[in-house]
């Protein structure tokens, strides 16, 4: 299975862009959903999740500005990310836990956002 993003590029500071992460095929015994990030020099964080439920957990730092949701029959997830700042510059990953299986990981999508 694996899992494609899209959706980065390159925007000016107080824009918007929407990451796409489509899986090759659907995924069972799903825990959970997410978008991670890394900027350069910086350790891989949590950005975004959702779990089974339909909750949602975001990072304080982006919260009220980008939003999480998913399509279960597709196995996507997507990242709906407003009024971004030229910190939110990173390459954004995907990420699917499973119950008792490894993660997935997306390949990665850069966003870049200039001031």
């Amino acid at each position: 299975v694996q899992l494609q993003a899209s959706g980065g590029g390159l925007v000016q500071a107080g824009g918007s862009l929407r990451l796409s992460c489509e899986a090759s095929r659907r995924i069972s015994n799903i825990r959970s959903m997410a978008w991670y990030r890394q900027a350069p020099g910086q350790e891989r964080e949590l950005v975004a999740r959702i779990i089974v439920s339909g909750a949602t957990d975001y990072a304080d730092s982006v919260k009220g500005r980008f939003t999480i949701s998913r399509d279960i029959r597709k196995t996507a997830v997507y990242l709906q990310m407003n009024i971004l700042k030229p910190e939110d510059t990173a390459v954004y990953y995907c990420n699917v836990a499973r119950l008792s299986l490894p993660n997935l990981w997306g390949q990665g999508t850069l966003v870049t956002v200039s001031s």
